[in-house]
């Protein structure tokens, strides 16, 4: 169990934790997982405890947890007595979780769905650890400022092994796929894209994929929220990207030869 995942304020850069998922991630039969809130750390203990087939790696961050209020505002969790549970339960190895579809969370749990009726309009956003909060920020954001685009957020849980189908339900319905970490080049976002390219997901050119992690230069003391902003890991950042990805280009034609020399 690995403790002050991503980036730890003052703590200073010899402490941050960036590099983990690169190199962990080349050792076979190695299961990694990283939890995105409290209730999610809860389970991934238990998880570990229980498992007995091989080596686990558990990657939590430093600071607080988010709170019953927040839980069930943002991440739509539905809890007994408005309690954080006091015990976790396991969960099954190598499958992650869709938080948010378009158009946010319903009563009922369901989505909105008349945003992003179409794929070119549909967003994904894949997050792994505690980034998933700002992820839910920036789709609704993202949602607010163009009422066209749905955005999906979902929960990898697990680097090693990756949720395949989680991942081809997600390519198949969505035409952006963003994915989002506390770590640096080499970690989860690169074992995801190698498993895009060795499927075919990407052959056909309709998918655009992003790969959100650490910058590669060390973080000087100050507080988490400014090296987040450093990182460009924040809510404002991911929206942006999204933005980026979605505009509609207008392709203007090019003139030719001809035309040229008719003006000359």
């Amino acid at each position: 169990i690995m403790d002050r995942a991503g980036v730890v304020g003052n703590d200073g850069p010899t402490h941050h934790g960036c590099y983990d998922l690169a190199y962990m991630g080349a050792i076979p039969n190695l299961i990694i997982m990283a939890p995105s809130d409290e209730i999610e750390l809860k389970n991934m203990i238990k998880t570990c405890a229980d498992f007995d087939d091989g080596p686990t790696v558990l990657r939590y961050p430093r600071g607080n947890g988010y709170g019953a209020e927040k839980l069930q505002e943002l991440f739509g969790y539905e809890l007994e007595n408005g309690e954080v549970p006091a015990h976790g339960v396991p969960l099954p190895i190598g499958k992650g979780r869709i938080i948010r579809r378009p158009g946010g969370f319903a009563a009922n749990g369901t989505a909105n769905n008349n945003r992003g009726r179409s794929r070119d309009d549909r967003v994904a956003i894949l997050s792994f650890g505690t980034r998933l909060h700002e992820s839910l920020i920036a789709a609704k954001e993202v949602e607010d400022a163009d009422p066209s685009i749905g955005v999906t957020v979902a929960d990898a849980r697990f680097m090693k092994p990756l949720d395949i189908d989680l991942i081809r339900q997600i390519v198949d319905e969505h035409s952006v796929l963003i994915t989002v970490e506390e770590g640096s080049i080499g970690g989860f976002g690169d074992h995801v894209l190698h498993f895009l390219a060795k499927d075919g997901a990407m052959d056909d050119g309709n998918l655009k994929f992003r790969p959100m992690v650490l910058p590669d230069e060390l973080f000087e003391a100050g507080t988490q929220q400014e090296q987040y902003d450093a990182a460009g890991l924040n809510h404002e950042h991911i929206a942006e990207l999204i933005q980026q990805l979605t505009t509609k280009k207008i392709k203007v034609p090019m003139p030719t030869a001809e035309f040229v020399e008719e003006k000359l």
